[in-house]
């Protein structure tokens, strides 16, 4: 069997928290150094439905997929795996959970309405292919350059887009956490980007973003690029200390070196 590209090649950091204000957490997080696969969900819903759903979902994709490329290996399907080999299964796994969120909100009167956010990576022949639903974010910062990959599906985020709203009074707005569109009820957005050694990628639910502004969030990782653990640690202690309204979750991933498919 041919040795796995992502040996050595990614350093993965996961950390949740429920925040200040929340008793229960009901984001899910999940890594895979091995398969190079990390999930966040924040779940949404009355009673403990968000957390179902979103323990659905990271239960539900992240299963399916190491079934997909461990038990049935893609090299047996004729070499190994093209981006849009892996692109498929992800829309496949993830539209499977969606489907199956969804009927349990209708089957189940205490799971009524409930979803969840998503955002996935997948790092595959030195390129990162990320999906996403709702208002959880993938961040990259490569250099001094920290951007958002990720566009919110998200009442204000549409009002921003539509000129009807600025970002700063999108921050503020009341209506920040209407959801657009989430796993349960909607297919989501997928994308490749190149990814380069040094490149730090970050995924968090909206419980970062909300109490930090991107250019904090951007400064503290910059800070603490040599070590992830104490960057994840003191991004939700900023959180935190900021108010932690929510649940806020993390997942850092740095780019070690290469990891081509041969």
């Amino acid at each position: 069997m041919a040795s796995n590209p992502l040996s050595g090649a990614l350093e993965i950091v996961v950390r949740s928290d429920p925040g200040m204000m929340r008793r229960y957490n009901e984001d899910a997080v999940f890594a895979n150094p091995a398969l190079g696969l990390v999930i966040l969900a924040d779940g949404m819903g009355g009673y403990n439905a968000g957390e179902v759903a979103s323990s659905m979902a990271i239960t539900g994709i992240s299963a399916a997929l190491e079934l997909d490329f461990f038990l049935h290996s893609p090299h047996a399907i004729g070499g190994a795996p093209g981006d849009l080999h892996v692109q498929r299964c992800l829309s496949r796994r993830i539209a499977a959970t969606n489907t199956a969120i969804y009927q349990m909100s209708m089957n189940q009167p205490e799971c009524a309405g409930m979803g969840t956010t998503l955002v996935m990576a997948m790092f595959h022949d030195n390129a990162v292919i990320a999906a996403h639903l709702g208002d959880s974010r993938l961040y990259c910062l490569r250099g001094d350059e920290f951007r958002q990959l990720t566009h919110d599906h998200s009442f204000v985020q549409d009002q921003v887009d539509r000129g009807l709203m600025t970002a700063a009074d999108a921050r503020l707005s009341r209506n920040r956490g209407l959801l657009t569109r989430a796993l349960g009820v909607a297919a989501p957005d997928l994308r490749r980007y190149p990814a380069r050694p040094d490149d730090i990628y970050l995924l968090c639910s909206d419980g970062l973003n909300d109490m930090l502004t991107d250019r904090e969030i951007g400064k503290a990782l910059r800070a603490r690029s040599d070590n992830l653990e104490l960057a994840a640690m003191q991004l939700i202690q900023m959180a935190n200390d900021m108010g932690g309204r929510d649940n806020v979750s993390v997942i850092l991933i740095k780019v070690l070196r290469e990891f081509p498919v041969q």
